[in-house]
């Protein structure tokens, strides 16, 4: 198997304790391009071929009114989903790390959202922003098809804005070497100055004589990107692992800052009878 490359990952030390701080763990990072992976929904991610419409990405208006409804769109595919909601964007890039910190890449590993996610979903179409609007009528339907939601399933899409080859690209680790446990809730104020508030998670380093599975796709084009699933409510209730860890790590062939990582990431709000 293809190995990408030698890293320093930050995990939570194996107590578990978010006061302990981070510990650090080097792993192969292994190429995730020439590796038998199952797909999303057995290891939690996977590379997908996508010819977005979008002609610039400095434009947040354009990347609102064409990408949000490409994505909903390759979500809803992939998912079998009824309805797919994008109600917004993240950018990282030196650019947007000077606006806030934690608009650079994200050098821990962790995964989006904790197991109580799912009232915080619902809650935030009760009263959506502007994009949760938008969203809602893009797909012709009200608050009331979250509400009514059987299961949710957030499946997120990563891709490359800048240079093929980055300082800080995104690493995923194949959940079937991931216990539920390691998941440990730490909450966010404010996330990136958007008050935003909620629990996401920071995943504890795996115990002595186990290991993580990590993978990365090595220059990923402008017609690439990588969906990974950070919730569903079904595997909340049968306690299994719903999350996919990731994390930014160091390229050791790319000195930090030339060049800089520039991305954009989109999370899809799928919903299912």
């Amino acid at each position: 198997m293809g190995t990408f490359c030698r890293a320093t990952l930050n995990y939570l030390g194996r107590t578990g304790d978010p006061d302990a701080g981070l510990v650090q763990a080097e792993v192969d990072i292994r190429d995730g391009r020439v590796a038998d992976l199952p797909g999303w929904q057995e290891c939690g991610f996977e590379l997908v071929g996508h010819e977005s419409k979008v002609q610039d990405w400095s434009d947040d208006a354009e990347i609102h009114s064409v990408h949000h409804a490409e994505i909903e769109a390759l979500a809803r595919e992939m998912t079998g989903a009824e309805v797919a909601l994008v109600s917004g964007h993240i950018k990282r890039s030196p650019e947007k790390a000077k606006e806030h910190e934690q608009l650079a890449p994200i050098r821990f590993v962790h995964s989006d959202f904790a197991a109580t996610h799912d009232q915080i979903i619902r809650r935030s179409y009760d009263d959506p922003s502007p994009g949760g609007r938008a969203a809602l009528a893009r797909n012709g339907v009200d608050a009331s098809a979250v509400q009514a939601a059987g299961r949710v399933v957030i499946l997120q899409f990563w891709r490359n804005l800048g240079p093929a080859k980055m300082d800080y690209p995104l690493a995923f680790c194949d959940i079937r070497t991931v216990t539920p446990e390691q998941g440990r809730a730490l909450h966010v104020t404010n996330y990136a100055g958007t008050g935003f508030d909620f629990d996401a998670l920071v995943i504890a380093a795996p115990a002595k004589g186990a290991a993580h599975a990590w993978y990365a796709f090595p220059e990923l084009r402008p017609n690439e990107a990588v969906a990974f699933r950070t919730y569903d409510t079904d595997l909340v209730r049968a306690g299994k692992v719903f999350f996919t860890p990731h994390s930014a790590f160091h390229d050791p062939e790319v000195p930090p800052g030339q060049p800089a990582r520039s991305s954009i990431e989109l999370r899809a709000t799928c919903l299912f009878s």
